[in-house]
């Protein structure tokens, strides 16, 4: 792999990648796509003459009014097909994957990365290190800037792909460097001047390694970033702060520590204190602190109104907050019975079991209705106070063998890969059935896992409150 200089003097890979044809998954229903004809396995190999390399191009794509589509269909046939349909129509066409090329894989060796922190011989997928620009901007997933081309980056400018969310963790050279043994991660306030430049804006994370970026490296980051919030150009539009995730499977000698109750409290105070001096200067809080931080603390999360307009929720910064907003609110006019009687379990992670707790006692005196709440540690990852995320297929056949269960269980969304019924340790839904012999229930979120425990969406299983 060969390294040049792009003309804002930013180091980048010079490297190429093959287009495979966009593989079809399925098709929507009364779609474009399913009166012509598409089916699930068929391919899409190009568009007007030009072949996608990604969903985003595949969508700029589609938004002309005639198309002509070159597709490779399940039997090796290629069929050439012209539509003409309205500017803004959907064909209503889902791929098996979000991007038609190779992944951009990360060149990092951060001692903290959860890839690394795993167990040997599972399946190849669990240690694919993605940091692509591309995911970043369809799934708010991280990446830290050090392996785009110089293609990428005019890409990014000429797309306008914006936000994206980028692992800053310092915004002192010599820091990231040694956080990503990586001796180009040291540029990242050039790069940040440069989606400035081209009115890219970003959200950034650190996430804080006790003596490696915590304390005054912290603060000097903070505020750096926020030099980046000005009222003609917001380009950091926020900062998320996460503390370091070790498992027992990292390596000797890797120069982290974990994360106690005194070193939470600590970081909290600074942090707030942080916060209030940008509130008066910037008209915002500007960073904000992950739930965990809180949890591990023993402190109360802050209120629903502190975290302003939920930045960085899908990042956990906040999340439980407005998840309990959600279900207080839900919960506020219950029915007195269900006539169907209902017998299931909720499974959480234990870090956020005891908050959950009020809810369940709330519906649990509804007749009919038995919620058996666990709040699981993961063995998998070798940590006691763990976030629902991060629970895996191995945490639930280990945690809840032989337990009461009910008729089924009932799992949030979050625990799984991303538009797939895999959970993080490559288990699916059916094995985890399987082993636990019981009936697996996903939940998008806290207004689906109310109304499906209470029967809301089959009014005659309700006897309502009068």
């Amino acid at each position: 792999m060969n390294y040049k200089k792009d003309s804002n003097d930013l180091l980048v890979p010079n490297v190429t990648y093959k287009i495979d044809p966009a593989e079809i998954e399925s098709i929507e229903a009364n779609s474009i796509a399913q009166e012509i004809g598409f089916e699930s396995g068929d391919s899409i190999i190009s568009i007007n003459g030009k072949k996608p390399r990604d969903l985003i191009d595949y969508q700029i794509l589609i938004s002309d009014e005639i198309l002509e589509i070159s597709v490779l269909d399940k039997n090796l046939e290629i069929h050439n097909i012209s539509i003409e349909k309205d500017q803004d129509a959907n064909l209503g066409i889902n791929f098996k994957d979000a991007l038609f090329d190779s992944i951009k894989q990360c060149n990092n060796r951060c001692p903290f990365c959860f890839i690394d922190q795993q167990p040997s011989g599972k399946r190849k997928s669990l240690y694919v290190k993605d940091d692509d620009y591309r995911l970043s901007f369809l799934y708010g997933s991280y990446l830290t800037l050090t392996n785009l081309k110089k293609e990428d980056w005019e890409r990014i400018s000429s797309q306008k792909l914006s936000p994206l969310f980028i692992s800053v963790h310092a915004t002192d050279p010599a820091t990231r460097e040694k956080l990503l043994k990586n001796k180009k991660a040291g540029v990242i306030i050039d790069q940040i001047a440069w989606f400035e430049r081209n009115s890219i804006q970003i959200h950034a994370q650190i996430v804080v390694c006790p003596d490696i970026n915590d304390g005054k490296i912290l603060e000097k980051s903070i505020f750096e970033l926020a030099e980046y919030y000005k009222k003609t150009a917001k380009t950091v539009l926020s900062v998320a702060i996460v503390p370091v995730g070790l498992t027992k499977f990292r390596p000797e000698n890797d120069g982290l520590k974990s994360i106690t109750s005194d070193y939470a409290i600590k970081t909290i105070q600074q942090v707030e204190k942080i916060q209030a001096s940008l509130q008066i200067s910037h008209g915002t809080r500007f960073c904000w602190l992950s739930d965990e931080w809180y949890l591990i603390a023993g402190k109360n999360l802050p209120s629903y109104k502190s975290y302003e307009n939920m930045p960085q929720e899908s990042n956990g910064v906040g999340s439980i907050r407005s998840f309990l907003k959600t279900l207080s609110e839900k919960t506020k006019n219950l029915p007195k019975k269900i006539k169907e009687p209902k017998n299931i379990s909720w499974i959480v992670g234990k870090l956020v079991y005891e908050a959950l707790i009020p809810t369940v006692k709330k519906l649990n005196l509804i007749d009919g209705l038995k919620i058996n709440l666990y709040g699981l540690p993961s063995i998998y990852w070798g940590q006691e106070q763990v976030v629902t995320g991060l629970l895996t297929g191995e945490d639930l056949i280990n945690g809840l063998k032989n337990k009461d269960l009910g008729e089924a269980i009932y799992i949030p969304s979050i625990m799984l890969k991303i538009n797939t019924d895999l959970f993080l340790d490559d288990k699916n839904i059916k094995e985890v059935e399987n082993q636990l012999n019981t009936k697996i229930h996903v939940l998008d979120d806290s207004n689906d896992i109310i109304d499906t425990l209470i029967g809301k969406s089959n009014n005659t299983d309700i006897i309502k409150n009068a």
